[in-house]
């Protein structure tokens, strides 16, 4: 059998999953990252380089059937120049947008999706406008290089608006009108070839400091599934997507706003790797390979917590039924995600107070 091989451009854990996730199909995966010991890396065979290094980049390909990636602050335009060579998904073009965001909020209101309101902040005097049209508190945000709470303040003054712009760099930002929301859920879709499609059900989310604790799915709402699919359906449409595509949401009581998209598997995802019958990162390969899409249905209710600083005992949170443990092989670190763990269960309820005993053993 001629196997398959894909390039995953990053090698951190989600990488890694993505390689583990293709071993029982046959597929062979190759990572590119600067460092030896990264997670994916240490179940992957590895070409050693900075992510933006065109010559890395050409040797991964020459490696591989397709070239994906983990990450989307990477440099589009060693991307684009891959196109001459072999196949890239997600779109470049997806990339870039998902890397600026004024350019991802350009795109979702070109596509009728909508979002909180806000202002362009290119210099200092942009600071007064935005106060004065969004308000306090308000949220600035660096155009790029954001993720896990990094680039962005919450302000409630113009002091405070002033001071956060000087701590960001003074760099091309946005400001964000602070949303009231009731609840975080994102929707994870996934575009195959000829158009195949399949939507997961929504999941709700927490977040502290910026970086997601916790993921509890599905979350059952016809209307908000119904809405969200359509939208990220106008996305994949618009960016002639292939692959995984994720955007995070905002439940109002008005609806659904949308926060930021991920072109690449994602955090809240993670869920489905024992909660549905086929797993985020199984569908991302089986569609940039262009095989048939897996179901995304749901085993049940799924919980996810992520482990952050160092692991728990394992011996202990196995202990408790239901529950699996993926560690990812990092050294502990404050704040850095070094494993997770996820629980399934036919019932909420216990499945809720067995995320409660596994929130206890990590000291939340």
């Amino acid at each position: 059998m001629n196997r398959k091989r894909v390039g995953i451009v990053g090698a951190g854990q989600l990488g890694r999953m993505l390689a583990l996730a293709g071993y029982p199909l046959g597929i062979e995966c190759r990572v590119l990252d600067t460092a030896a010991e990264a997670p994916g890396a240490q179940v992957a065979p590895a070409v050693l380089g900075r992510l933006d290094d065109a010559r890395a980049l050409a040797e991964l390909a020459s490696q591989v059937d397709v070239v994906t990636l983990e990450i989307e602050n990477v440099a589009v335009a060693p991307l684009e120049a891959l196109l001459e060579r072999t196949t890239v998904y997600p779109p470049p073009r997806a990339v870039a947008a998902a890397q600026d965001r004024l350019a991802e909020k350009t795109l979702f209101r070109s596509l009728e999706i909508p979002t909180t309101q806000f202002v362009v902040v290119d210099g200092e005097k942009d600071l007064g406008v935005a106060a004065r049209e969004l308000g306090w508190p308000l949220v600035l945000k660096t155009r790029r290089m954001g993720y896990d709470g990094r680039g962005q303040r919450v302000v409630s003054s113009e002091a405070e608006l002033a001071a956060a712009w000087r701590e960001l760099g003074g760099v091309p930002s946005i400001a964000e009108q602070w949303v009231r929301f009731v609840r975080e859920v994102s929707l994870i879709a996934v575009r195959g070839a000829n158009d195949e499609r399949a939507f997961y059900p929504l999941a709700e989310n927490v977040h502290r400091d910026g970086i997601l604790a916790r993921t509890v799915a599905p979350y059952v709402d016809a209307s908000l599934q119904a809405h969200a699919e359509r939208w990220l359906g106008a996305l994949l449409s618009a960016l002639d997507y292939r692959g995984v595509l994720t955007v995070e949401f905002f439940q109002t009581e008005r609806g659904l706003l949308a926060n930021e998209m991920a072109p690449r598997v994602h955090n809240s995802g993670h869920w489905t790797i024992e909660g549905a019958e086929t797993s985020q990162f199984e569908n991302h390969l089986r569609a940039v390979l262009g095989w048939p899409l897996g179901s995304t249905r749901a085993r049940g209710h799924a919980a996810m917590l992520n482990l952050l600083g160092q692991l728990p005992p394992i011996e202990a949170v196995l202990a408790i039924p239901g529950a699996h443990f993926h560690d990812y092989g990092k050294s502990p670190r404050p704040g850095r995600k070094v494993g997770h763990c996820t629980l399934v269960d036919g019932d909420r309820e216990r499945l809720l107070e067995r995320l409660r005993a596994v929130e206890r053993l990590v000291g939340l």
